[in-house]
C-alpha cells in the first residue's frame, strides 16, 4: 500500500515546486500591471530561467559583457529582469546604486541566493542582516585596527612576500594566480589562526578551503560529488578543525596557572575567543569569513595590478622609481614600517586603477524592503535589486578613457567625496568590506619586493574573465626575468 502511494506523492510535490517557480516568474508581473505601478523597462526572459543564463555568461571584466551592453542601449541604466528564480530590478546607474548602499537596512538589504547560504552559513558576516550584521561588522572592525596596530603586522606580510619571491629565483615562468594565492593564504592563516605554512592543519584547511572556493561558483546542486556539495562538506570540515583549534587553545589557558605566564598569541581567533557578543558558531563563520575575504579578493587584486602593469610600461617605470626611493633610505635587510606604506602614493593609485579597470567585485545582490520610488519609476516591495559596481566603474562619462589603464587619473581626485558615488569596489555604507585597506596593503608590499627583483612578461591570450566571479582564463602565466636591484 505505502508504495502504490510513494510515486504519485513524489510527482505532486515535483508538480507544486514547478507551479510554485512559474508563478514566481509571472505573478510579479501580473501584480505590477493590477497596481498600475511603473517599474523600469525590461523583460523576463525564459519561464524560470529568465534572464540568468546569458547574464553570467563569461566576459572580459574590463567590460560590462554583452547582456549589460544589450539591456542598457535597448532599456536605459535601470532595467528589471528575471535573475537567479526572482524578479530583479539591475541598476547600472551610479546614483541609484550609490542610493541602494546607503539605504543598507532601511529601504534595502543583503538578499543573496539561499545556495550561498548553505556554503557560507547561516552565521556568516555576509549573508548575516540587520543586527546581527551589525554587531559582526562592529567586531571585524575593531580586528581589523588592532591587527594594524600591531608591530608585527608589516614584517609579517613582508616576510611573506620574501619567501614566495625568493622561490621564483630560478624559475623562467610562474602561474601568478597559484603563486598570489599561496601568499595570500599564508598571510591570512598566520593573522587569522596564527598558523605557519608548514603546519599540518594548515594543509588540511588549505584543501578544504580551495574545495569551498570551488562550489562558490558552481551551480547549487546538493547531489553527492558536485561542487557544491563537496564545498558544504568541506565547510563542515573548517569549521570542526577551527573547533579543535579554540578547544586546544582553551586546554591550555586553563593547565596555565595564571594569565601573566601564559604566552598570549596576537591572532584574530586569540581576540574572538574573549569576544563574548559572539556565540561559538559565529566565532567559526567569522573566521571563515576572514579567510574568505583575505585570500581570493586581495590575491585577484594583485594579480590585477601585476596584469595591467605587463600592459604599462610607463606606468611600471614609475612604480619602480617609488619603491627604490624608498629602499634606499633603508638598510639592505631593513623591513618596511608604516611611515614607508604612506609613501607609496603611486602605488595606491596603481592599486585604484586597478580596483577599477579589473572589477574585482562586479554587483552585489540586495533586496527592497518596501516600495522604492526612484525617479519617475518603482522599485516593488520584495524584488531583488542588482547594483553593478563595474557599470560605473567603466563608464565614460564618469571616468575619461574608462577602459584605459591609466593610473596618473588619481592624481587629480583630492578628496574621497569626489569618488564615492563612482568608485565602489569594496561595495559602499555599511556593508563596506572593513579589510579593505589591509588587503591593499598586502598588495603595496608584494609590489615594493616584486618590481626591484623582477622583469616579467604576460601571454597576450590570457585576460581576467568574470564567470561571474572573475578569474584568469590561465592562472596568468608569467614569463620571469631575475633583476635584483643593488
Amino acid at each position: 500500500m505505502a508504495g502504490s502511494t510513494f510515486w504519485p506523492v513524489v510527482l505532486f510535490g515535483m508538480f507544486g515546486s514547478l507551479l510554485g517557480l512559474i508563478l514566481t516568474h509571472f505573478l510579479p508581473l501580473m501584480l505590477l500591471r493590477l497596481n498600475g505601478s511603473p517599474p523600469p523597462k525590461g523583460s523576463f526572459g525564459w519561464p524560470i530561467l529568465g534572464q540568468t543564463l546569458a547574464f553570467l555568461k563569461p566576459h572580459p571584466s574590463n567590460s560590462l559583457g554583452a547582456f549589460l551592453q544589450h539591456h542598457c542601449s535597448r532599456y536605459g541604466k535601470v532595467f528589471k529582469s528575471h535573475l537567479f528564480l526572482s524578479p530583479t530590478i539591475v541598476s547600472c546607474d551610479q546614483e541609484l546604486n550609490y542610493f541602494i548602499l546607503q539605504n543598507e537596512g532601511k529601504l534595502f538589504e543583503c538578499s543573496y541566493p539561499k545556495p550561498i547560504h548553505g556554503i557560507l552559513g547561516k552565521s556568516s558576516m555576509l549573508v548575516a542582516v540587520a543586527d546581527t550584521h551589525k554587531r559582526l561588522r562592529n567586531v571585524a572592525v575593531s580586528l581589523v585596527t588592532i591587527t594594524k596596530s600591531k608591530p608585527e603586522f608589516l614584517s609579517d606580510i613582508e616576510a611573506t612576500t620574501i619567501s614566495i619571491l625568493h622561490s621564483w629565483k630560478d624559475k623562467s615562468q610562474v602561474i601568478f594566480c597559484e603563486e598570489a594565492r599561496k601568499f595570500t593564504f599564508n598571510v591570512i592563516v598566520k593573522q587569522v589562526l596564527g598558523l605557519t605554512p608548514d603546519e599540518p592543519q594548515t594543509t588540511r584547511i588549505l584543501e578544504d578551503f580551495l574545495t569551498f572556493m570551488r562550489g562558490l561558483i558552481s551551480l547549487p546542486l546538493y547531489i553527492p560529488g558536485t561542487p557544491y556539495a563537496r564545498a558544504v562538506k568541506a565547510r563542515r570540515r573548517i569549521s570542526s578543525t577551527v573547533k579543535a583549534i579554540i578547544e586546544e587553545r582553551r586546554r591550555q589557558a586553563a593547565e596555565t596557572s595564571t594569565t601573566s605566564s601564559r604566552s598570549k598569541r596576537s591572532d584574530f581567533l586569540e581576540i574572538l575567543m574573549d569576544v563574548d557578543t559572539l556565540s561559538e558558531d559565529e566565532k567559526v563563520s567569522f573566521i571563515l569569513d576572514s579567510l574568505l575575504g583575505g585570500y581570493e579578493t586581495t590575491s585577484l587584486l594583485i594579480s590585477m595590478a601585476v596584469y595591467f602593469l605587463a600592459q604599462s610600461p610607463s606606468a611600471l617605470q614609475q612604480l619602480k622609481v617609488e619603491h627604490q626611493n624608498i629602499r634606499r633610505g633603508k638598510q639592505k635587510e631593513e623591513y618596511l614600517n608604516w611611515e614607508d606604506y604612506k609613501k607609496m602614493e603611486f602605488t595606491q593609485n596603481v592599486i585604484n586603477e586597478a580596483l577599477r579597470c579589473g572589477n574585482v567585485v562586479k554587483f552585489v545582490h540586495r533586496k527592497a524592503l518596501k516600495d522604492v520610488k526612484f525617479r519617475d519609476y518603482l522599485i516593488p516591495s520584495g524584488w531583488k535589486v542588482l547594483p553593478v559596481f563595474s557599470a560605473a566603474h567603466l563608464d565614460p562619462s564618469l571616468h575619461a578613457s574608462a577602459l584605459e589603464f591609466h593610473p596618473w587619473r588619481w592624481e587629480k581626485i583630492q578628496s574621497q567625496d569626489q569618488t564615492c558615488k563612482r568608485f565602489t569596489p569594496f561595495g559602499g555604507g555599511s556593508r563596506c568590506c572593513p579589510g579593505s585597506e589591509l588587503g591593499k596593503l598586502e598588495v603595496a608590499i608584494f609590489l615594493h619586493h616584486l618590481v626591484q627583483n623582477f622583469r616579467w612578461r604576460t601571454e597576450d591570450d590570457d585576460q581576467p574573465i568574470a564567470f561571474p566571479y572573475v578569474e584568469f582564463q590561465r592562472g596568468l602565466p608569467l614569463h620571469l626575468e631575475h633583476c635584483p636591484i643593488n
